[in-house]
């Protein structure tokens, strides 16, 4: 009965904000593909699998490596970013048994959901309320993976307590990255939960182009205010040391107004997209996507960003991969479950990155804890088999 009132609730938003979907489709092109294959079902795919995966983010997107080929079934991918869609059409889109499409908003779901489907694995806190009713409806397995609630968002959480029981009462199985997450959904109504960490960590970073080795700091994956702190830091840091540092925003739309930024300094600097990697320069603006892999594997020292601001972080295992030495500042809320697989990290106050980069030969080199991907890797059989 929930399951109608719901529905109808959902449609009666989606008829109010139609106008707002046509505007937003028109004036910005990042929604120009994901707005009318979701809300309208434009160019979407025929649904027709046995296993439906739904993943959010890029980085969701690329843990879907870590167990993909052992399903042998037809499998639709869904997602709803742009850039996650991109990277699923990338890393899957030549394989025969896989479809990938836009997740079709929720009031479609009961009409496109395939009677096939024998499985849904839905990623992190993709929470949507009438994909796992339906998939249930049809006798699916429903799991949740890598699911993680952060401390910042659970009191969000609690407040619609009662709507996510009934969203759990639809998941029969969760495998969550931490303690804390486990704590936090049995309190949400979550049942029959198991810690196994983030899988994302079992992703091994593949190196796309060779770079000749030199000296340098990358600035990995910042945000706005992140990078004024950490130029600041590393020029007053630098002294007599021959370092170069590389700057990569998170998001491709920040790469203009954060050359700009970088411009007003009178130093020597670049932009990676017109003059590469060169040791001469004092600081270079990694203006290209796909690049920081590359990057990692020559660097001495990574600051990794989303960390000096209150977002939570980004991933330090890809770091750790190639044993750098790695910083970070410490809100890093959204990362607990990575950073419990490495080792030899450095948390530090913005107020005193500069004293770390002074005395960077002093810390040590990030490794990577072997035995505890092996549990994980155990356990994440239990969604394919």
């Amino acid at each position: 009965m929930f399951g109608i009132f719901y529905w109808i609730c959902i449609f009666l938003g989606y008829i109010l904000i139609l106008p707002i979907l046509i505007i937003l489709t028109i004036l910005k092109p990042k929604y120009r593909q994901s707005i009318p294959a979701r809300f309208f079902l434009y160019k979407n795919i025929k649904f027709n699998g046995e296993v439906w995966i739904h993943a959010c983010s890029l980085g969701e997107i690329n843990s879907l490596q870590s167990f993909i080929d052992k399903i042998d079934s037809k499998i639709i991918i869904s997602t709803i970013t742009n850039t996650g869609y991109e990277r699923a059409k990338y890393l899957f889109g030549d394989k025969n048994n896989i479809q990938i499409c836009y997740l079709p908003f929720e009031i479609f779901i009961p009409f496109i959901l395939p009677k096939t489907i024998k499985k849904l694995i839905v990623l992190e806190a993709e929470l949507w309320y009438m994909l796992f009713h339906c998939s249930k409806k049809r006798a699916a397995k429903t799991i949740l993976l890598n699911a993680r609630i952060s401390s910042k968002s659970f009191p969000k959480y609690k407040k619609s307590m009662w709507f996510y029981k009934k969203i759990f009462k639809n998941i029969e199985k969760i495998l969550c990255q931490q303690e804390t997450d486990k704590e936090k959904l049995e309190i949400l109504g979550a049942k029959n939960i198991e810690v196994i960490g983030n899988i994302k960590a079992l992703i091994k970073p593949i190196i796309t182009k060779k770079i000749d080795k030199f000296d340098c700091i990358v600035a990995a994956s910042t945000h706005q205010g992140e990078e004024e702190l950490i130029i600041n830091s590393f020029l007053n840091a630098k002294k007599d040391k021959n370092y170069t540092l590389l700057v990569a925003p998170r998001h491709p739309e920040r790469f203009e107004r954060v050359w700009e930024m970088i411009k007003t300094y009178p130093i020597k600097s670049a932009r990676y997209s017109q003059n590469g990697l060169d040791s001469s320069y004092e600081v270079i603006l990694i203006d290209k996507l796909g690049e920081l892999i590359n990057i990692y594997s020559i660097a001495d020292c990574v600051i990794l960003g989303g960390s000096f601001v209150k977002l939570g972080g980004h991933n330090p295992f890809e770091c750790a991969f190639f044993n750098t030495k790695l910083i970070s500042g410490i809100h890093i809320f959204n990362q607990y479950a990575l950073f419990d697989l490495i080792e030899g990290y450095k948390i530090t106050q913005s107020k005193e990155l500069q004293n770390i980069l002074s005395s960077m030969d002093k810390l040590s080199n990030t490794k990577i804890i072997k035995h505890k991907l092996d549990l994980m890797l155990d356990s994440l059989r239990k969604i394919y088999e």
